[in-house]
């Protein structure tokens, strides 16, 4: 059909979400060494407009909600300037045997809008 699969986007997320925590100075492999693991508990994504193969996708993310044991991540994806696709996703801080647990200091004292 000449259009990216629409798991790809959920891909993207992740690959967005980890690089905006690393932007902010905090790393998934440095929190799961302090044995903290974020659990996907949603996600959901509206698709726009098509992808197609070999596009150049750009993507934005950012926290939108920070709950004692969870953080909502929203993700705007574009091709040039043209919108093809929103999402939104929640996880949940757990320890090794995933049940939940508040999330490490570092990412409560953070503030994402700066």
């Amino acid at each position: 059909m000449g259009v990216v699969y629409y798991a790809n986007y959920l891909v993207w997320f992740e690959i967005a979400r980890t690089e905006y925590l690393r932007s902010l100075g905090i790393s998934y492999k440095d929190l799961e060494k302090k044995n903290f693991y974020l659990m996907v508990a949603s996600a959901e994504c509206r698709y726009l407009h098509p992808a197609r193969y070999d596009d150049e996708v750009r993507i934005e993310s950012r926290i939108t909600k920070m709950g004692s044991t969870s953080l909502t991540f929203e993700y705007e994806l574009f091709v040039g300037n043209i919108p093809i696709a929103t999402g939104r996703s929640v996880h949940v801080f757990t320890d090794r045997s995933n049940k939940p647990v508040r999330m490490p200091e570092e990412m409560a004292s953070l503030n994402p809008e700066k």
